[in-house]
């Protein structure tokens, strides 16, 4: 019989000793890379199953216990606010701790890292927590279902530039996700497509990333956040022109502003060129219709002067925000439009809609009317 040190046994949590669960892959995860617990202590880990990734593990899970806000976590002091523990020689798929570090000729290098806060930053959290799920509440955002994994005996398919356009060009959602869970580069062939002179293919493109990016992410967010840090770093490069990047950032935020609504404030750094207020309007209000509060959280109100642009196209996507956020600060300019018969062109779920600026004063209003 193997002395008692080299037995397995379930994995404990090193601040109050008590075993826990094994760590898993929520529905509303963020952008998260391992698998996440929680303790009946209060103490929160993830698990590494490689074991060479602990700094990441380590920034994952201080953010996973201050409730997801960044800012709070970078603000903590090790041991002044926080406790940290390790728990070595763990086997995600067992769900045990192998101290030989090898089990049925398998290497076993996992680990299981803790965050415990101490009581009065751990309220803080809480508190956050709250004010974020009361938030998310106050909008209309549905979180997608969570993916069925795909069966690793199935033929996967490789994705090529002309695949790619196809299926898109069909409107086939179902087919791209299945191509994006077999081959990443799916999304950098559709990122591809935005590069089109005509707006109704590139706003058709782009609600499709939004679609296609939605239930990717349900397991796989990582490549969907890279792609997001590409479209803005195309967006920030001044030697090529930015086709349907800026509808694309809008199109991934609305359809997971529970993962991605922090990237909301952003596309407020669009609107001072030209080439990209539209867009940009656009993408915010798209994300407004499903978490208005997202939007009022960022400098909104230097968007009022839009109300008076001469452009009738920047008027009417100011009109459509501002009565989704409920700016009822500005209803009486809003109301001055009543009269503008402007024709613009407005989209939805990627397909061209002919309006009037006065036609979106009116819904707008009666949004606002509505709280």
């Amino acid at each position: 019989m193997a002395a008692g040190k080299q037995q397995h046994s379930r994995p404990w949590c090193p601040f109050c000793g008590m075993e826990v669960g094994k760590p898993s892959e929520t529905v509303q995860r963020t952008m998260k890379e391992f698998p996440a617990g929680r303790c009946q202590c209060g103490a929160v880990y993830v698990s590494d199953a490689t074991g060479h990734n602990i700094g990441s593990a380590m920034v994952e899970c201080l953010v996973f216990a201050c409730g997801d806000e960044w800012d709070l976590a970078w603000e903590l002091i090790p041991e002044g606010d926080y406790l940290t523990g390790i728990v070595e020689d763990y086997d995600d798929v067992t769900h045990q701790i192998c101290p030989k570090r090898n089990l049925d000729g398998r290497a076993v290098r996992g680990i299981l890292y803790f965050v415990r806060l101490h009581k009065d930053i751990a309220e803080v959290a809480a508190r956050f927590a709250k004010k974020k799920e009361l938030e998310a509440k106050s909008g209309s955002a549905v979180i997608p279902e969570l993916e069925p994994v795909r069966d690793p005996k199935r033929q996967k398919r490789a994705a090529t530039k002309p695949l790619v356009k196809q299926l898109a060009e069909a409107g086939d959602v179902d087919a791209l996700v299945d191509l994006s869970f077999d081959d990443k580069r799916t999304l950098r062939f559709l990122q591809k497509l935005l590069y089109e002179p005509l707006p109704e293919r590139r706003y058709k493109t782009a609600w499709l990333i939004g679609q296609v990016a939605a239930r990717l992410s349900t397991r796989e967010p990582a490549p969907v956040a890279d792609m997001l840090h590409r479209l803005f770093e195309a967006c920030s490069d001044s030697a090529s022109m930015p086709w349907g990047m800026v509808e694309a950032i809008g199109a991934i935020i609305a359809a997971r502003t529970d993962i991605y609504g922090a990237f909301t404030r952003h596309l407020l750094n669009f609107m001072g060129d030209a080439g990209t207020r539209e867009a940009a309007l656009h993408g915010l209000a798209e994300i407004a219709a499903v978490r208005p509060d997202l939007v009022r959280s960022t400098p909104f109100y230097s968007l009022f002067p839009l109300l008076d642009h001469d452009s009738a196209a920047v008027r009417g996507l100011t009109v459509r925000l501002l009565g989704r956020v409920k700016a009822s600060e500005v209803i009486f300019q809003i109301m001055a439009l009543q009269q503008d018969m402007s024709e613009i062109t407005i989209y939805q779920r990627g397909e061209p809609v002919k309006t009037t600026v006065a036609a979106l004063v009116t819904e707008a209003v009666a949004e606002m009317r509505r709280t």
